[in-house]
C-alpha cells in the first residue's frame, strides 16, 4: 500500500512538468485517484518543511545561522528588556520563520479552497496540481521570512503557535482515539471470522503492553518530577491523571456500553491511557520550578526525548488523517469510474492505461479541502512549538513555559472526556446514529 501511495504522489509531482509527463508518469501507476495522491502530496511538502527546520537546529550550522539576515537586521532587544542573543537562539528563530512561511501557505490554500464541492470547480487545478509553483511558493516565503526584523517577532508568533498548537492536540486527540477504535475493531472482526487464537493473542498482548508502558510511565513520573516534601501540583496532575485513566477502563467494559457498542474494550482504553501518559509528561516537562529536572538540562537549540516523542507521534497523526478515508471513499467511485471507462471504451490496451488515473471528485470531494489546509496549518504550528521545546523568547531558553504546561494538561483531559463521551453516547442517545 505505501509504494502504491508513494509512487502516485511521485505521479502528481511529475504533473508540474507538464500534461504529457503527468500522462507518462501516472500510467506507470496502480489505480490511483486524485483525491489520495493530493493529500500525500501535501503531507510530503510539510514533512520536507520539518526536516528543514530539524536541519536549522544542528549544533554544527550554529556559526553559519548566525549570519542570517534577521541576525543582522535584528534591533537586539526582546520585549521584556532582555536581550537578544543570536548565538543561543538563531535555531529556534530559524524553526520559528520556516514554520511561519509554511503555516501562511496552508492558510491561503484554504482561503483559496472553501467552498469547492467537486472537482468541476475551477479551483480544483489550485488543489490538485501547479507542485512545481507551489514548491516555489513555500521556498519564497521562507527565504523571504529570514530578512523579518526579530524585534517583537518571535513574541508574536509564539502566541499563535501555542494556539494553534493547542488546536493540533484537539484534532490529534480525535485522530488518536478514532485509530484505537478502528484498530480494535479490526482485530476484533479478524478473531470473530477466523476464530483464530492468534488474533484474539494479540488483541491481549497489545493491550497488555500499552498499560504496561502507561504503567511504566506514571511511576517514572512520580520518581523523576516529585518529591516527597512538594511538588504538589506535580502530584496532583499525575495523580488526577491516572484516576481518570482507572475510570475511562472502567466504563470501556460496562454492561450498557458493551450493550451499545459490542466492540469497545479495554484495548482502546490502553491506547488512550498511554497518549494521556505521554501528554503529562509532555505539560510537566514545561512546568516551573525545581520540580521539573529537564529546566536543568543544558539550554542548546535542540529537541529532547519527549519532543522527539512528540513528533514521532505527530508524523503518525498527520499521515493518518491522510490515508484514513482514502481506501473507503475511493473504492465505490474507483469501481464506477473504471466500469464507465470498459463500457464506453474499446476495450483495448488504451483503455487499461487509462484506467490507472481517474478523478473520483466529479460528483463531490472526497475530503474537506478548506479543512483539511486548516489541518495542516494547525500541524504546521503544533510543529513549530515542538521542535523548539515551546520555547518562550522572555523565558531565556529554558524549557519552563507555564501556558504550554496548562495547554497539555487540559488536553489530556479533554482527550479522556471524549473517549469516555464515545462510550457512552450510544447508550445516553439510543436514538441518534454514531459511526
Amino acid at each position: 500500500m505505501g509504494a502504491v501511495l508513494g509512487l502516485c504522489s511521485a505521479a502528481q509531482l511529475a504533473c508540474c512538468c507538464g500534461s504529457a509527463a503527468c500522462s507518462l508518469c501516472c500510467s506507470a501507476c496502480p489505480s490511483c485517484a486524485n483525491s489520495t495522491s493530493t493529500r500525500l502530496m501535501y503531507t510530503l511538502m510539510l514533512l520536507l518543511m520539518t526536516v528543514v527546520a530539524c536541519i536549522t537546529l544542528a549544533p554544527g550550522l550554529h556559526d553559519v545561522m548566525k549570519k542570517v539576515p534577521f541576525c543582522e537586521n535584528s534591533t537586539g532587544i526582546i520585549p521584556g528588556d532582555i536581550k537578544f542573543d543570536c548565538d543561543q537562539a538563531v535555531g529556534y528563530l530559524a524553526v520559528y520563520r520556516i514554520c511561519f512561511a509554511t503555516c501562511l501557505f496552508f492558510v491561503l490554500m484554504m482561503l483559496l479552497t472553501i467552498g469547492v464541492k467537486s472537482s468541476k470547480d475551477p479551483r480544483a487545478g489550485i488543489q490538485n496540481g501547479f507542485w512545481g509553483i507551489k514548491y516555489l511558493v513555500v521556498i519564497g516565503g521562507i527565504i523571504g521570512a529570514f530578512f523579518i526584523p526579530e524585534g517583537q517577532f518571535a513574541s508574536t508568533w509564539m502566541v499563535f503557535g501555542m494556539i494553534g498548537g493547542f488546536c493540533f492536540i484537539i484534532i490529534q486527540l480525535i485522530l488518536i482515539i478514532d485509530f484505537a477504535h478502528s484498530w480494535a475493531e479490526r482485530w476484533v472482526s479478524n478473531y470473530e471470522e477466523s476464530q483464530s487464537k492468534g488474533w484474539y493473542a494479540a488483541l491481549v498482548l497489545g493491550m497488555l503492553a500499552c498499560y504496561a508502558l502507561t504503567i511504566t510511565g506514571i511511576t517514572l513520573l512520580f520518581i523523576f518530577y516529585t518529591k516527597p516534601d512538594g511538588c504538589d501540583l506535580s502530584k496532583f496532575f499525575i495523580s488526577i491523571n491516572l484516576i481518570l485513566m482507572v475510570i475511562a477502563s472502567v466504563v470501556s467494559i460496562l454492561p450498557s456500553v458493551q450493550e451499545h457498542q459490542p466492540g469497545s474494550g479495554l484495548l482502546q482504553s490502553s491506547v488512550v491511557s498511554l497518549y494521556v501518559m505521554y501528554l503529562t509528561w509532555s505539560a510537566l516537562s514545561n512546568s516551573a520550578g525545581e520540580c521539573n529536572p529537564s529546566i536543568s538540562a543544558t539550554n542548546e537549540t535542540s529537541f529532547d526525548k519527549e519532543s522527539v516523542i512528540g513528533l514521532i507521534i505527530w508524523v503518525g497523526s498527520v499521515l493518518y488523517s491522510c490515508v484514513r478515508t482514502a481506501s473507503s471513499s475511493s473504492k465505490i467511485t474507483m469501481s464506477g469510474h473504471i466500469l464507465a471507462k470498459k463500457e464506453e471504451g474499446d476495450g483495448g490496451e488504451a483503455g487499461d492505461s487509462e484506467e490507472k488515473v481517474y478523478d473520483n471528485e466529479a460528483e463531490d470531494t472526497a475530503y474537506s479541502w478548506s479543512f483539511f489546509h486548516f489541518v495542516f496549518a494547525m500541524a504546521t504550528l503544533y510543529v513549530m512549538m515542538t521542535l523548539t521545546n515551546w520555547y518562550n523568547p522572555s523565558s531565556q531558553l529554558s524549557k519552563q513555559n507555564v501556558a504550554s504546561m496548562w495547554i497539555k494538561v487540559t488536553s489530556s483531559w479533554l482527550c479522556v472526556g471524549l473517549y469516555v463521551w464515545t462510550l457512552v453516547a450510544p447508550a445516553l442517545l439510543p436514538d441518534r446514529e454514531f459511526n
